[in-house]
């Protein structure tokens, strides 16, 4: 059975001088403005697709290393994760590469099994295989004694 989430987003005018709000319909947990600027330039306090994109990388991430680090028999007792979204507009507009940074705390675990299981994680997790026509995602993982 899916799952179904959703989002809205208004916006008003042209691409460069307009602006919109984005809303988290399903959760209720706020609506956001929006502007070509925050996206291309500064964000001063509005966000992006890119930014909502990190946002949801990285808890996706975090999530599937969480499962497959206990299928492996091993409870993480921290998994700090970073996503780094680039919007290329020289060579776009796309997104070019995402970075997901981790720092981990995980009881037991050898930096083998680690790498194993942060890489298994990378590949299975949904937002990442969502993201697959992006032309690069790296992993950079930290294991924290």
């Amino acid at each position: 059975m899916a799952t179904t989430r959703s989002a809205r987003t208004v916006w008003n005018g042209d691409l460069f001088s307009g602006s919109g709000q984005t809303t988290f319909e399903t959760s209720g947990i706020g609506t956001y403005d929006i502007t070509w600027k925050a996206r291309a330039e500064q964000s001063e306090g509005k966000t992006s697709p890119e930014e909502l994109i990190a946002a949801a990388h990285a808890s996706c991430y975090s999530m599937a290393l969480s499962n497959v680090l206990k299928e492996a028999g091993f409870a993480p007792e921290s998994l700090e994760t970073t996503a780094e979204v680039d919007f290329d507009t020289t060579n776009g507009p796309l997104i070019s590469e995402i970075r997901l940074v981790l720092k981990a705390t995980v009881p037991g675990i050898d930096e083998a099994a680690f790498e194993e299981a942060a890489q298994g994680a990378k590949e299975g997790c949904p937002v990442s295989k969502a993201l697959a026509s992006v032309p690069s995602i790296t992993l950079d993982a930290t294991l924290v004694s």
